[in-house]
């Protein structure tokens, strides 16, 4: 692709590509170490839990330190912090050291919340505004869904060869390899004193997403969609045994089919970007996802229910990457690690959310309903769009297609 010519985003993406295999391989090892350790289901879950934690509570202060770092330091610094966390993770070797591994969990992810709104913000600084972000944040996608259908079940496969310590050794790697490709980015952020301190600062970053009508518009339609997919998600083990009658490890099939959509809908995201303006791509995608979800909750038969996984990935996928892309495209550049940091401490939260009510509502309704009321919760997000979101808000909030991006496009 003529994305990867340029040198900078060329190693910005394998440095997230290489670091992301690692922190996937962890996915399945880490709650398998703990249970392991433990024989708990709660302490298991707890891991779970602690990992979310980081995003919501220091999520947006994150944005307020890299509004004033160097974008690119912050993430080798965030990787070589994941090292330090998961090399903690070797010497919980029995129940009595668990906690060093919730530690290890917070640190991990604490570091993350860093990581990930720092190279969201330095993808326009690096690619420009232009039609190559779109370009940029499909490859990222492709790529992201690829190490998630693999790195998992390569993590099972090192798990019960090699062990835990091969595995945590595998991530130790990935994290200073990351760090060390980062750190030969050759287009430096270096942010202009802001005045003010870190709370006021949080606050004009709060204040700007609540006057944008496009970034309003699309936080509380993205809440509303991500908190019915965690919903979704959270079920689809219960879903899985329950209403196709599989076996429990038949998820692994519907996250494939996910996965297979995702890959079909990052590959046309650029372009569909063309087709329609932003809010009616927004609410196509929307609609679109939302009635993949019924057909999934509502499939018959296990094939079928891969079939409709594949579906909403495919829509699901352009739906992502939109968001994201008119989002550092109408942030400003000096507000783009607060405002990168807020919504995902909104994502966060809606995991949160999804994940605690989903199981709830079940023992007061049943599973099929929930299952189709999450799926109808997630339709609801196309309504909020054509209200919140202005028609052409590409036309309503110019581009950032200044002199920076002539300068981006000088250094090929």
């Amino acid at each position: 692709m003529r994305i990867l010519a340029h040198r900078d985003f060329r190693r910005l993406w394998i440095s997230n590509g290489v670091s992301g295999i690692g922190s996937w391989l962890l996915v399945v090892a880490i709650p398998f170490h703990v249970f392991q350790l433990t024989g708990s289901a709660v302490a298991t879950g707890l891991t779970l839990a602690l990992e979310a934690l980081p995003a919501l509570i220091v999520g947006p202060w994150a944005g307020v330190l890299l509004d004033r770092w160097n974008l690119s330091r912050a993430m080798w610094l965030a990787d070589l912090a994941s090292a330090a966390a998961v090399a903690l993770i070797l010497f919980a070797d029995s129940a009595e050291r668990v906690w060093l591994v919730y530690i290890a969990v917070l640190a991990e992810n604490l570091a993350t919340t860093v990581f990930r709104p720092a190279a969201r913000a330095l993808t326009p600084t690096v690619v420009g505004t232009g039609k190559e972000l779109a370009a940029a944040n499909a490859l990222t996608a492709v790529s992201g869904s690829v190490i998630r259908l693999t790195a998992p079940p390569l993590g099972a496969l090192l798990l019960a060869g090699p062990g835990i310590d091969f595995v945590l050794a595998v991530d130790i790697a990935s994290y200073l390899l990351s760090a060390a490709i980062i750190a030969t980015i050759s287009r430096q952020v270096r942010p202009e004193p802001q005045p003010g301190n870190g709370f006021s600062q949080l606050k004009q970053g709060l204040r700007y997403v609540g006057r944008s009508k496009v970034l309003r518009g699309i936080l509380l339609a993205n809440g509303v969609f991500l908190t019915a997919n965690a919903g979704l998600t959270a079920l689809l083990v219960p879903f899985t045994v329950d209403r196709l009658n599989a076996p429990g490890y038949a998820v692994g099939y519907l996250i494939s089919g996910l996965g297979m959509g995702y890959l079909l809908g990052a590959a046309i995201s650029s372009r569909a970007l063309t087709w329609l303006g932003v809010r009616d791509l927004l609410i196509a995608t929307q609609v679109a996802t939302g009635c993949a979800f019924f057909a999934l909750v509502n499939a018959p038969s296990l094939p079928w229910a891969m079939v409709a996984a594949a579906l909403i990935g495919l829509p699901g996928s352009v739906l992502l990457i939109t968001a994201e892309t008119t989002v550092q495209r109408i942030s400003p550049t000096e507000l783009l690690g607060r405002i990168g940091a807020l919504f995902f401490a909104v994502d966060s939260l809606t995991v949160v959310i999804g994940a605690l009510a989903a199981p709830a509502m079940t023992t007061l309704v049943g599973l099929p309903l929930t299952l189709n009321l999450l799926a109808a919760f997630a339709v609801l997000a196309a309504p909020v769009t054509l209200l919140a979101v202005p028609s052409h808000p590409a036309h309503l909030t110019r581009m950032r297609l200044t002199k920076a991006d002539r300068e981006v496009s000088d250094q090929r």
